[in-house]
């Protein structure tokens, strides 16, 4: 017997906490992928996480040094990093060093030194006999709908069903009589398991990590349904132990069958002493050159944009645009960057203004006929009503290709040879003139464009799972006005106000929820952007307004919207409801909207090869559709790649300043909100939204096959959960190669616009916002309205910031835009060649 070295519910805890916490497909949400380190500083985080798991978090030396060579590292900022960081007298040798020296870049990874040496003490592969089986049960017992049949009495959970099965069954996963008899022993823990195959327990904890990271996809997936059973459909009774129990049954009987009982506990006779693999990581000289090097490529870039940022707070003055045509709310998502320029440059008297894509509608939203609810606000958000939508006027065609009597034995081998047959001549057809179809991700087909919406509860108090369907009056008060004065929208409004949501279309796409709306759990926002207009339409909201101070005119209309960011479409929503003159000016607006998707879709396929961006608009816009609807195109959209930057505050601060559609851009009035108490509800969701989606991009970029999902191509969706690289394969993690090839791995900048010592006194008041801050996940900068100088948030303080570049301009961005580079390879030193510099050019 081993003495108490191992605490079960203390290692799961621990195991929890560090394996990947991704969700499966339908709520896939960006997130940190390092979340487990974010209590440390950046780098010590990061370069902690590369020595315990093996992960690459940086480039290596020789690929920083050609991106110095190549001019993306400029020598004015690497000198400024050296002697911010050692000083100038130590100048001279840490440039020597990161331009000369040699390094080993091989890393030895704490975690999977145990339990290798089964391999080297009885020649087998544990991993190859345990983990095909292994997948295989955990892929059916968390099946959403590929299987014909259920998992047998999978409502007694993992473990459960299986005990049932066999002492119900003739045949049996295992092959040894004593793995039979520990199945259905009543005093079966993972502590006796371990026993048996280790031996000392003070190896208990690491053998369980070298397992379980072994395939991190799938336990941590397992994981995050026991903490959050709502992210699958349906329910099962997952325990993340029952997995580790399997499994170690799995690995006695495989023990078991090939060397019968010559084998010893791993650890009898082990020579190698037990460490702890989450103590204290030291780090080298090698890791001190790497946070130099990555630190100059980060500071490379940031100092273009603040020398932009810099020029325009010092030069241009704020100007309320006057007889305004429309104003027109946006995400704050990046992708809707270039959107709302070519918007503004189309329509100079047009405003355009950004917001977290939920407009404060914090909702599960359940289709009609549906069976379930979809979350549509933050994932941190907890949903506090439900809408629902009650009426469709477009009824979907039955799709006989994808009917689930086909997948019956004899009506599928019928269908094979009539269905089958027209399907594949079907398919050939699509290749050559692809087009919406039932099976494709359609983002408008979330709800019916003409559907009816159940939003105001008028006091009859309905309740379903446990949450009132529709807001009352008094509730859509706060929402609206919360929202409004978070964007300093309060007066002067338009006649109509655009309230537009965004999703993607894509066909043959498993992280489509990738690509939708990340303030609605990863779903098209069309519905929020409905339930917010019917809000601030409301005449007795309107009414309570007016004593807060938020006076909206009678002659003002709220429309929602949706912007399909993959296809480059857009629909309008309840414009029955517009007056007569409102009607009239919505037919011209309409017209702008979609003259600035035509040149949106031109600035997009400048990186798409196989678009020729010299063709005419409408048809370079058409090719862009395609891309959305072709079962054979891994890149309908690039998604959130090249994102860097969040700025909060005025739009025409930063008018005329091109970003290559790599910011977030949340508005925000600081005139409005001397004392910050407005910022500090702004500021509240975007570290962890515009953070997390940076940070996945990031690690996701600098290891692709570890902290990213590889390249798409292989990809098998299993169970509707996960993908896999093969049937018997672990779940991806993290992001495809073709969402993050053109990726710039650099953390968020985010620039706030408000006097240092009140962001300084918002950011303290919240641990949780002022260590991502603090400890360097983002990076913070006060555009000054006090004296238009910018300051940098470091080691606890505001200091002035001064860029070294000179600011770029140009008189026709269009020009810039048609003339860039396009990637010749995914490698660093080519892809992200075509992301165009920081520009100032006449809005």
């Amino acid at each position: 017997m081993s003495d108490k070295n191992f605490i079960e519910q203390d290692v799961l805890k621990k195991l929890r906490h560090y394996l990947p916490a991704q969700a499966t497909l339908k709520d896939f949400v960006h997130h940190n992928s390092l979340h487990s380190f974010q209590n440390k500083e950046f780098f010590d985080g990061i370069f902690s996480a590369s020595k315990i798991f093996g992960f690459h978090v940086t480039f290596n030396v020789y690929n920083y040094r050609k991106l110095h060579k190549q001019g993306r590292i400029k020598k004015n900022i690497l000198d400024r990093t050296i002697i911010n960081s050692k000083g100038a007298h130590n100048l001279d040798s840490y440039l020597d060093k990161m331009l000369h020296k040699e390094y080993d870049h091989k890393y030895n990874p704490r975690v999977g030194q145990l339990r290798k040496h089964w391999k080297s003490r009885y020649k087998i592969d544990l991993d190859n006999l345990v983990q095909p089986i292994l997948f295989r049960i955990l892929a059916s017992f968390l099946d959403q709908g590929i299987a014909l049949w259920h998992f047998p009495f999978e409502e007694k959970g993992l473990l459960g069903a299986i005990k049932i099965l066999e002492e119900n069954s003739f045949s049996s996963f295992f092959n040894s009589k004593r793995t039979k008899e520990l199945l259905h022993s009543e005093d079966l823990s993972i502590e006796k398991l371990l026993e048996i195959l280790v031996g000392d327990s003070k190896y208990f904890e690491n053998y369980l990590f070298d397992q379980q990271y072994g395939h991190k996809g799938w336990s941590g997936l397992m994981s995050v349904i026991e903490e959050n059973p709502d992210t699958i459909f349906y329910k099962k009774n997952v325990q993340f132990k029952d997995l580790i129990i399997l499994e170690l049954l799995l690995e006695i009987d495989s023990l078991d069958k090939v060397l019968g009982k010559s084998w010893d506990p791993l650890a009898k006779g082990l020579s190698i002493k037990p460490v702890d693999y989450l103590s204290e990581v030291k780090h080298g000289e090698l890791q001190e050159i790497l946070q130099l090097w990555q630190e100059a490529f980060e500071w490379d870039y940031y100092d273009d944009v603040l020398a932009g940022v810099g020029f325009l707070a010092k030069t241009r003055k704020k100007e309320s645009p006057k007889n305004v045509s429309f104003q027109a709310m946006f995400c704050v998502d990046d992708r809707e960057c270039s959107y709302r320029r070519h918007l503004e440059s189309i329509d100079n008297k047009c405003v355009t203004l950004g917001a977290p894509g939920f407009y404060g509608a914090a909702i599960y939203f359940k289709p009609f006929g549906g069976k379930f609810y979809d979350k549509n606000c933050p994932v941190a958000v907890t949903p506090t009503h439900i809408i629902k939508e009650v009426e469709i006027q477009q009824v979907r065609k039955h799709e006989i290709y994808h009917h689930n009597k086909t997948h019956s034995l004899l009506q599928g081998a019928l269908s094979s040879f009539s269905i089958g047959l027209l399907a594949g001549l079907k398919m050939t057809i699509d290749l050559a003139r692809p087009k919406m179809q039932a099976d494709i991700s359609n983002a408008f087909a979330h709800m019916d464009v003409n559907g009816k919406l159940l939003i105001e509860n008028k006091g009859n108090n309905e309740i379903e799972n446990g949450l009132p369907v529709g807001y009352q009056v008094h509730e859509m008060v706060d929402v609206v006005e919360s929202l409004l004065v978070g964007i300093g929208l309060t007066d002067d409004f338009a006649d109509i106000v655009y309230v537009v949501a965004h999703g993607s279309s894509s066909a043959n796409n498993p992280h489509h929820g990738a690509h939708d709306c990340g303030a609605c759990s990863g779903r098209p926002g069309a519905v929020n952007a409905r339930v917010f207009s019917y809000m601030a339409n409301h005449s007795t909201v309107r009414e309570r307004l007016i004593e807060r101070g938020v006076i909206i005119p009678e002659k003002t209309q709220f429309i929602g919207a949706m912007h399909d960011t993959a296809s480059d479409d857009i629909a309008f929503y309840d414009e029955d409801i517009l007056y007569k003159e409102n009607l009239k000016a919505h037919k011209i607006n309409v017209q702008n909207f979609e003259s600035a998707l035509d040149i949106n879709a031109k600035e997009r396929a400048r990186r798409f090869a196989s678009i020729n961006i010299k063709k005419d608009l409408k048809k370079i816009r058409n090719e862009i559709k395609k891309r959305s609807v072709s079962y054979f195109e891994p890149r309908p959209e690039l998604g959130h790649g090249t994102n860097a930057l969040c700025h909060i505050g005025s739009r025409e601060k930063i008018k005329g300043l091109f970003l290559d559609r790599r910011a977030f851009l949340q508005s925000y009035n600081w005139e409005k909100d001397p004392e910050g108490e407005v910022l500090a509800q702004v500021l509240g969701p975007l570290p962890g939204v515009c953070g997390g989606i940076n940070l996945e991009y990031y690690f996701s970029r600098m290891d692709m096959e570890k902290m990213g999902a590889g390249t798409k191509l292989p990809h098998n969706v299993t169970g509707l959960i996960g993908v896999t690289n093969s049937s018997d394969g672990d779940i991806r993690t993290g992001l495809p190669l073709q969402m993050i090839e053109n990726h710039d791995p650099v953390r968020l900048l985010m620039m706030i616009e408000h006097k240092p010592e009140v962001i300084l006194k918002i950011i303290k008041a919240s641990k949780s916002i002022y260590d991502w801050f603090d400890k360097g996940w983002i990076h913070l900068i006060s555009i000054s309205p006090e004296d238009n100088n910018l300051y940098l948030f470091e080691k606890g303080e505001f200091k002035l910031y001064v860029p070294e570049n000179e600011v770029l301009k140009s008189d026709d961005i269009n020009v810039i835009i048609e003339e860039g580079v396009e990637m010749k390879t995914n490698h660093i030193l080519d892809a992200t060649l075509e992301n165009i510099p920081t520009i100032v050019y006449p809005n």
